[in-house]
């Protein structure tokens, strides 16, 4: 923290009106509440939201008074967010695989980690000229627009359970695309029930798979359908993997997202549904197997 900076060390966000204070009062407000780990960021973040200025602004001109209005949405953000809500859902936005996507309460934040999901699915399909992909549980559409941002040729279908989730996907093809007809085939169904008879060469899934038990904190801003996999968290697995081999073609892939300490779990029940494990597991930064794929025997 510098000089000035330290001085707005005992201020509160009422009696700020310059961008440098506002940003060291919240930084203060969001650190002390002990909801993140960048209260920095999550400030500037807030602040160029609410004043609907790019973050070099804030830098280029801390002098800068805020105009009222700005200064008291600013202040209703920063509330929600000493509260606990995630950063995404009070800006309403989150960048996943270089897209910028619109999220709310009714779908998961797209996670990091699951951009190592897209780019096992995308390796799995590498070899295939003009596959058919199916993402389960699309959320807010994050996956599927992504693969199909990477592979313009494939045909993607997506299916949720969730018609709000559904509609803020949809919304996200079009800001993705452009299009004014959607890039991916939206479908509402539970699981597999509305695609009788479809055969697919690669399916994908970042399934619920947080513990009941553990469902707490900033995750109960986020919709529990889209993260409850039941007392071992391993629910949704034993459908997807079971029903889902069945709707591979030969030689297809299916490829999850998994929850730390899951793997073997997840690679048995692939097993047991006539999947061979052609490889070891995706892991992310910090070691964890978050990409486990298997596959279909070519005959």
């Amino acid at each position: 923290m510098n000089a000035a900076e330290s001085s707005f060390g005992t201020a509160t966000l009422a009696q700020c009106e310059r961008t440098d204070a506002l940003l060291a009062t919240a930084t203060r407000m969001i650190e002390a509440a002990g909801v993140g780990d960048s209260p920095r960021l999550d400030a500037m973040l807030l602040l160029a939201q609410a004043t609907e200025r790019p973050r070099s602004s804030l830098f280029a001109s801390p002098e800068r008074v805020v105009a009222r209005e700005q200064r008291r949405e600013f202040e209703d953000f920063v509330g929600r967010r000493v509260r606990g809500e995630p950063i995404a859902y009070i800006v309403g936005s989150r960048e996943f695989f270089s897209l910028p996507l619109l999220v709310g309460a009714d779908v998961l934040i797209p996670r990091s980690e699951t951009e190592l999901l897209v780019e096992a699915a995308l390796e799995r399909c590498a070899a295939r000229t003009a596959p058919a992909i199916l993402d389960v549980g699309a959320g807010s559409g994050a996956i599927a627009l992504a693969i199909k941002h990477q592979r313009p040729d494939a045909t993607v279908t997506a299916v949720d359970v969730s018609e709000a989730a559904l509609a803020q996907a949809r919304v996200n093809d079009g800001v993705v695309f452009g299009a004014r007809a959607p890039a991916v085939r939206w479908v509402a169904s539970r699981w597999f029930e509305a695609l009788p008879g479809e055969i697919f060469d690669l399916i994908v899934s970042n399934p619920p798979y947080v513990r009941s038990a553990d469902i707490m904190g900033p995750l109960t801003f986020e919709p529990r359908l889209a993260l409850d996999g039941g007392a071992d968290g391993l629910d949704a697995y034993r459908v997807l993997i079971a029903q889902g081999a069945g709707l591979l073609a030969p030689g297809g892939a299916l490829v999850v997202e998994a929850g730390q300490g899951q793997t073997a779990w997840i690679e048995a029940l692939m097993t047991a549904a006539g999947l061979t494990l052609p490889g070891p597991p995706k892991a992310d930064l910090a070691g964890v197997a978050r990409a486990v794929g298997a596959r279909k025997s070519p005959r």
